[in-house]
C-alpha cells in the first residue's frame, strides 16, 4: 500500500511516497515563516508534487507528521516553532485538495511509531520517541501501540519543566527542557559565554576540540534531556527511549554525557533497565511514522 506521508517542522516540510518503511519519493522545502497561507501554499505544492511521482494513482491515505501542539479533533495544528499557524485546519485542506483519507499524529508520535516499526525501537512495549533539534518533541508507544492522549499530544516532553525559574519559552511556559536542550538554545547559551559559532552543527564540532563553552553547552543540553527522560520514564515505566533529530547527530557528544546523567536521576530500581539509543531512521523517520500513522 501506497501511502504520502508529509512531516512538518519549524525549519523543513518534507513529503514522501511512503511503502512500508521505504520511502519510494522524497523532497522537501524550507518552512516559510511570513503568513498561514503562504505557509500553506508551500505544503499545497509539496504535495502535488509528490503525488505527481506516482502517476498511476496509487496513493491511497495521507498520514500527516507535524510539530505540536496539534489537535485530533479538529484536525488543526499550532506549531510552537511555526508562529503563522495557530490553529491551522491542515487535515481539511489536505483532504480537499486530494480527496483522499488523511490521519494526523504529532512528529514526535509519528517518529515514535516509525522507530518502533522499523528502527531502534523494534521489539520495544514501552517507547518513548524523542526528536533533539530545532524544537524537542516526543512521542509514546505503551503496551505496543501508539499512545496519543485526550487531543494527541501525549509525549510532547519538549515542555517538560526542568527548571523551575528558568526562562519563557515560546510556548508560553517557563524551565522548559527546549529552553535548555533545542539547537537554538544551546546555541544562544554557548554565545552568552563568549563562544563565537553561529549552530548546534558547529558546536558539536567544537566540542570535539574540546572548548570548554560548547562542551559545558552540550553537559547542561544533555542533563536536561537526561532529567526529562527520567522523569518520563518513572511515570510510564519505559523500557527504552530512542532520540533522533539534528542535535542527536552529534552522537556520542550528546549520548555520552546524558547516559551518565541518567544513571544519577534514574535512581528507581525498575528504571535501571531503562536504555537511550540513537534513532536508526535519521531525519526520515518522522515521513515513515506519518506513513505506518495512514495505514493504521
Amino acid at each position: 500500500m501506497t501511502v504520502l506521508a508529509i512531516d512538518i517542522g519549524g525549519t523543513k516540510i518534507a513529503a514522501a511516497l511512503v511503502d512500508g518503511g521505504t520511502l519510494v519519493h522524497r523532497t522537501e522545502v524550507p518552512t516559510p515563516q511570513t503568513s498561514a497561507e503562504d505557509a500553506w501554499g508551500a505544503t499545497a505544492e509539496l504535495i502535488t508534487a509528490t503525488l505527481a511521482a506516482e502517476p498511476t494513482g496509487g496513493v491511497e491515505a495521507i498520514g500527516i507528521s507535524s510539530a505540536g501542539p496539534v489537535d485530533l479533533g479538529a484536525g488543526t495544528i499550532s506549531p510552537v516553532n511555526i508562529a503563522v499557524w495557530r490553529d491551522f485546519p491542515i487535515v481539511a485542506r489536505v483532504a480537499q485538495q486530494t480527496g483522499l483519507p488523511v490521519r494526523l499524529g504529532g512528529d514526535g508520535l509519528c517518529m515514535a511509531l516509525g522507530e518502533h516499526r522499523y528502527g531502534a525501537g523494534r521489539g520495544a512495549q514501552f517507547l518513548l520517541g524523542m526528536v533533539v533539534s530545532t524544537g524537542i518533541g516526543g512521542g509514546l508507544v505503551l503496551g505496543g501501540v501508539p499512545y496519543d492522549g485526550r487531543t494527541g499530544n501525549a509525549g510532547h516532553v519538549g515542555h517538560t519543566v526542568i527548571e523551575l525559574d528558568g526562562q519563557r519559552c515560546p510556548c508560553g511556559g517557563r524551565g522548559c527542557v527546549e529552553t535548555v536542550a533545542s539547537g537554538p538554545a544551546m546555541t544562544r547559551w554557548a554565545r552568552a559565554q563568549g563562544w563565537a559559532g553561529t549552530d548546534a552543527k558547529q558546536l558539536a564540532a567544537d566540542v570535539q576540540r574540546d572548548d570548554p563553552i560548547a562542551v559545558e553547552a552540550f553537559r547542561r543540553g544533555a542533563t536536561a534531556v537526561a532529567a526529562m527522560i527520567a522523569s518520563t520514564a518513572a511515570v510510564c515505566d519505559l523500557d527504552l527511549a530512542v532520540i533522533g533529530g539534528g542535535v542527536a547527530k552529534a552522537g556520542p557528544v550528546l549520548f555520552d554525557p546524558l547516559r551518565a546523567a541518567l544513571a544519577d536521576y534514574a535512581g528507581l530500581a525498575f528504571l535501571r533497565s531503562l536504555r537511550v539509543v540513537p534513532a536508526e531512521l535519521g531525519s526520515d523517520a518522522g515521513l515513515i511514522g506519518a506513513g505506518v500513522l495512514a495505514t493504521t
